[in-house]
């Protein structure tokens, strides 16, 4: 168990932010965090970004952040695992912290890229694969996704209809989200009518891509209890990595970065799934919900798709997943999106998620995902 605890939260919303610069985002969430932890005495700064290099014209985003947020000479540095970008960057402070190095850290994940359309964007995104062996062959982040599903639905004998309980699930919590960039409720029966982008995942299958930064304070788990109310203790921190071609997996409908990730940080809490209220898992598309919540052993192979028919997903199901709307209806800000995650489940700790609060929620788990599964880092909060 860690001695790591979050004092101070901060987010934007998830949007097209045409005006807004990277650094002005970053500088939000970073704002809100240290207003919430009510202080600005910080050793270090990790951000975690995706796509700044090829979509905004910016690298060094570390001294950039410190820059303007008016901590010019201290320690920062960027952190880089594709789309589990944030959630790395938060390990990294768990360990910074926790080594005894850091007194405070923050951390900060931010994605601008709504600036790029079409197929630079879509190339961006694709550089998480694997650059000689899937993306020389015109492989895209979605067409890896649909190989999956496809060989999914073949294994398993499932129809593209079933997979519509996680979308209907994530809009309905969206739309509860002033934060979510879709706030739009969705109907089962409209979801296999979505137009296709890489067959058979459709528009009602993947998660929007967005502009939004978030942002934590961490710091020993003694000192946060004489700093804030009520702490978020980050009782477990783990990332486990995969082969980073798709082609190269033994069986590539089990996500083994996540399952190891979700088991090694799961033991290094002390619980067991029994213990887990909600789960803030990397909803990219409907497939990976399913492959992660059987990888990190809520749902047996081939029955992950079953928790959202049964709505065991929902808010007030067994094992609730996308609360705030997850990466399908809030918006998935690449880089950002594993920062988001933690935010989430600590305002559901806090009892601070407004119309979106689950009862009696102690212990909850997130999972930001890299490229098809090639990276996967997993944490556990507890109050």
């Amino acid at each position: 168990m860690t001695n790591v605890s979050i004092i101070g939260l901060g987010q934007t919303d998830v949007s097209e932010k045409w005006e807004t610069s990277l650094r002005h985002l970053a500088w939000y969430a970073v704002e809100a965090a240290i207003d919430d932890a009510a202080t600005s005495k910080i050793d270090a700064i990790y951000v975690g970004n995706m796509l700044a290099g090829e979509l905004s014209g910016q690298r060094h985003l570390g001294a950039l952040v410190a820059d303007f947020s008016g901590m010019r000479g201290i320690e920062a540095v960027t952190v880089e695992a594709a789309q589990a970008s944030g959630a790395a960057a938060v390990r990294q402070a768990v360990i910074a912290v926790s080594s005894g190095l850091i007194e405070t850290a923050l951390v900060v994940g931010v994605e601008k890229s709504s600036d790029t359309t079409g197929s630079a964007l879509t190339t961006a995104h694709a550089l998480s694969l694997d650059a000689d062996y899937e993306t020389i062959q015109g492989l895209t982040m979605e067409a890896a996704q649909a190989l999956m599903m496809r060989r999914y639905m073949h294994e398993y004998g499932v129809e593209v209809s079933d997979f519509a309980g996680f979308s209907v699930n994530a809009h309905a919590n969206g739309a509860l989200n002033p934060l979510a960039m879709y706030r739009n409720r969705l109907r089962a029966e409209r979801f296999a009518a979505a137009p296709v982008v890489a067959d058979p995942v459709s528009l009602f299958d993947a998660a929007p891509g967005g502009d939004g930064a978030a942002a934590i304070i961490v710091t020993r788990s003694e000192r946060a209890e004489d700093m804030v109310p009520k702490p978020v203790h980050i009782a477990g921190s783990a990332i486990a990595t995969d082969s980073l071609s798709l082609s190269d997996r033994k069986n590539p409908l089990f996500l083994r970065a996540s399952a190891e990730s979700a088991r090694k940080a799961m033991a290094q809490a002390g619980v067991t799934h029994a213990d887990i209220d909600l789960f803030e898992l990397h909803d990219s598309t409907t497939i990976m919900a399913a492959l992660s919540l059987e990888a990190a052993g809520f749902a047996a192979p081939g029955e992950g798709w079953m928790l959202a028919r049964d709505g065991e997903i929902a808010r007030d199901g067994s094992i609730p997943i996308s609360t705030f709307g997850g990466l399908k209806a809030r918006g998935n800000p690449a880089g950002a999106t594993g920062v988001y995650q933690i935010v989430e489940v600590a305002r559901q700790l806090r009892g601070q998620a407004f119309d979106n609060q689950i009862d009696g929620v102690t212990v909850g788990m997130t999972q930001n995902i890299g490229g098809s599964g090639a990276t996967a880092v997993t944490h556990v909060l507890k109050v």
